[in-house]
């Protein structure tokens, strides 16, 4: 497992996706592919979820990069690109966002 870190340097990347209820499953099954066959083997990946709504009409896709280089390589490859068409189709729209990680809370006991 990953650790989040404010300032750590690694980049993260999450994607939401608006569907319907009646894609959603199919959606999570391509985003499971995708992520089995080329996010995970791509240099630089260290971790991601897939967090899925009550209603499921949103699903989230959460990724950690070592740098931003290698995640816009990731998104470039050929293979990315077949697979983002796929996603697309099987979603109203989705948008891959970089961000860094400024603050972590914990609960206090």
């Amino acid at each position: 497992m990953f650790c989040i870190e404010p300032g750590s340097g690694p980049q993260t990347v999450i994607t939401t996706f608006e569907v319907t209820p009646g894609t959603c499953g199919d959606l999570l099954d391509a985003l499971r592919a995708v992520y089995a066959e080329v996010i995970s083997r791509a240099p630089g990946f260290l971790g991601g979820a897939i967090h899925v709504n009550d209603a499921q009409t949103r699903v989230c896709s959460y990724s950690r990069w070592q740098r931003r280089e290698d995640f816009l390589a990731m998104l470039r490859s050929a293979e990315m690109k077949a697979r983002s068409r796929t996603l697309g189709e099987l979603s109203r729209n989705f948008e891959p966002v970089l961000y860094e990680v400024v603050d972590v809370f914990e609960p206090v006991s």
